[in-house]
């Protein structure tokens, strides 16, 4: 059974004509009345009774004329919803990101993208790069930004795109009197020192992100690899508690350049060479990008290339995109 046949049955029912029915329906006579014979064959019953100037529905054509216009309308709308789709009226995108992007990047470009496509339902998580890296493999994620380089068995089966160098910073908190650790000045200005080395942090305890978090892992290689084992004054935050125990006093802290940008607090960059991160966006390699996706993924480009032209990226942040 065809769809096709299921319209010219309709159109047959509803003009009791044929002639009539296959000029509604912009075909021969002739190849219209062969593929109701063709449906009347597969049913094996008649649907017409067929006398000259009177066409009429038998019992087995009253029985389908009520589901062939469901048929008809459930094709329809199916029709509809795959077009609303590939015109992105509809559609859902999962982005997973490291918490750090999901403070700073991650909103922008979610905004911009919500303004053009309304109707596509965005899901975020959050994670750390093994773990999302995990995520896409297993396919409950369409795009991630991870940290790379990456490790484990399923980086190889991603597409890689690497978008942006950043620094990492220190950020720490007003002292009383209105001064600035490391020669700040409210409003970024600097005084002074401009720039801290590693080595100096031996000593000086550290807000310290938990375990699962690339920064973490960064600035304890870092230290280890100036040759100290860093002293913690908290241990185990998130990236908003992080940044609220160093505005509380607590001690400095180890960040991302543009989670820093946004923190409101002193900030301090290291020394040549400094300290950075690799930031790509992934997908599945052999699992081709929805419409909503590739559309994601564009916004997420065209953002950080316009970000780039117009000198809004932070200090220390490059970007690798062509």
């Amino acid at each position: 059974m065809q769809l096709q046949q299921l319209r010219y049955f309709l159109a047959v029912a509803e003009t009791r004509h044929f002639t009539r029915a296959a000029e509604a329906e912009h075909v021969a006579q002739p190849s219209l009345s062969q593929q109701i014979r063709s449906l009347e064959r597969e049913l094996g019953a008649e649907l017409f009774h067929r006398t000259r100037g009177n066409i009429a529905l038998t019992d087995a054509g009253d029985a389908l004329l009520p589901l062939a216009r469901r048929i008809l309308a459930d094709t329809e709308s199916a029709r509809l919803a795959v077009q609303e789709t590939v015109q992105l009226r509809r559609g859902r995108v999962r982005l997973g990101a490291p918490p750090s992007l999901c403070t700073s990047l991650v909103p922008d470009v979610l905004r911009v993208f919500r303004d053009r496509y309304p109707g596509v339902a965005l899901g975020v998580r959050e994670g750390g790069s093994r773990d999302l890296v995990r995520w896409l493999a297993a396919g409950e994620l369409d795009l991630a930004l991870i940290i790379t380089p990456t490790s484990g068995e399923a980086a190889p089966a991603l597409a890689v795109t690497e978008l942006l160098h950043e620094a990492l910073v220190l950020v720490s908190a007003e002292r009383p009197g209105g001064g600035r650790p490391g020669g700040e000045r409210p409003g970024g200005e600097r005084r002074g020192r401009r720039t801290v080395r590693v080595a100096e942090l031996d000593g000086r305890p550290l807000v310290m992100f938990r375990e699962g978090y690339d920064v973490r892992e960064a600035a304890l290689a870092a230290c280890r690899a100036a040759g100290f084992e860093p002293e913690f004054a908290v241990e185990g935050g998130e990236m908003d508690a992080v940044l609220g125990f160093v505005r509380a006093g607590l001690g400095p802290a180890i960040v991302p350049g543009m989670v820093a940008a946004r923190s409101g607090l002193a900030v301090t960059p290291f020394a040549g060479p400094g300290l950075g991160r690799t930031i790509a966006v992934a997908h599945g390699h052999e699992v081709p990008l929805t419409r909503a996706a590739e559309a994601l993924r564009a916004t997420l480009l065209a953002h950080l290339r316009d970000a780039a032209r117009s000198g809004e990226l932070p200090p220390g942040t490059r970007l690798l995109l062509p």
